[in-house]
């Protein structure tokens, strides 16, 4: 009788994978020769997981700066604790002796949220100004020095810098490192980070330079689909924060990706969608209509955006994947 049973549940769990032909997503992944691996969770079950062009599904992954939607979690689990006091708190007192020595007065009218909506009006120290910031012997001193090149709440400038400045905040305010907190705060998720490169006074890089496993890097995805709740039921983030993080802000002038807080909003073949982008192309989509999570990581030094690689991921996931999980729902 107990094998009778074992194989009819055996058989329905087939019939349920099965149900998934992912076959077309799999033959596109293989045309990209910068793929690295793609997992994809429904309902919150693994349905795929496979490493292309002989990655390792397990080794760790920069995420780039997939990792600014890992600093926007941070900063809302800090609002939770008390850390810092909200998106509308001014940053000019929590980084004063950062200040540069004749500042600019629109410095006291940059908010917690407007480095998270990449919205501070500050140059950005990202694209070609990345590698004379990092250069610098004090990454949030530099990035604070920059001129306004845009109103405070205007326009989106994308910066790793205003990301890195959040981190700062958070590590003086808590007196711990941004990872150990993101690992503590995290825990029960499934979600680790490995390794966080730190700048010439120590602080955790905002926003770049996160090490994660593809799975770390689902679970994730994972917990934001799941409305900020482990799997076991436990709370970590707030539903408030997510459908904040979620609140179209501002857009990109690079592509027509809008964007919240920490994470870029676009519908997926009539789906609404949300995802986290790394250079690269290490992508992090959540469709919580499809009940639908998708993990993707790439080569780490080719770019994505300009030569159209994030596109056809985003292809992808609207041609190959979304129409799948349609059929199933």
């Amino acid at each position: 009788m107990y094998v009778v049973l074992l194989s009819s549940l055996l058989l329905f769990v087939s019939a349920q994978v099965n149900a998934l032909d992912l076959s077309a997503m799999d033959k596109t992944a293989q045309g990209f020769s910068n793929i690295k691996t793609v997992q994809i969770a429904h309902k919150g079950e693994l349905v795929w997981s496979k490493a292309y062009n002989k990655a390792d599904i397990d080794a760790v992954a920069n995420i780039k700066s997939a990792s600014k939607s890992l600093m926007s979690a941070i900063v809302g689990m800090a609002i939770e604790r008390g850390v810092v006091e909200g998106v509308d708190q001014p940053i000019a007192p929590l980084l004063a002796d950062q200040l540069p020595s004749n500042p600019d007065p629109s410095l006291n009218d940059i908010t917690i949220g407007h480095l998270l909506s990449m919205q501070a009006g500050l140059e950005r120290t990202s694209g070609r100004n990345y590698g004379r910031w990092v250069a610098s012997n004090n990454w949030v001193k530099a990035a604070l020095s920059k001129p306004f090149v845009e109103a405070v709440g205007g326009n989106m400038q994308y910066s790793t810098g205003s990301t890195h400045m959040l981190s700062a905040i958070i590590m003086r305010q808590s007196g711990q490192h941004t990872y150990r907190l993101a690992n503590q705060w995290l825990q029960g998720a499934g979600i680790q980070i490995q390794s966080w490169e730190t700048d010439p006074q120590g602080i955790p890089m905002g926003g770049n330079q996160v090490g994660m496993t593809p799975a770390s890097l689902l679970a994730f995805g994972e917990l934001y689909r799941r409305g900020g709740v482990t799997e076991a039921g436990q709370r970590l983030i707030s539903e408030k924060w997510i459908e904040e993080s979620w609140t179209p802000r501002t857009q990109s002038r690079f592509h027509r990706g809008q964007y919240g807080y920490g994470w870029f909003i676009q519908t997926f073949a009539g789906v609404q969608g949300y995802y986290g982008w790394g250079y690269g192309g290490q992508m992090i989509y959540v469709l919580p209509e499809l009940a639908l999570t998708i993990a993707i990581t790439s080569q780490e030094n080719l770019p994505s955006g300009r030569t159209g690689y994030r596109d056809l991921l985003h292809e992808m996931v609207s041609q190959d994947i979304v129409p799948v999980i349609q059929s199933v729902m």
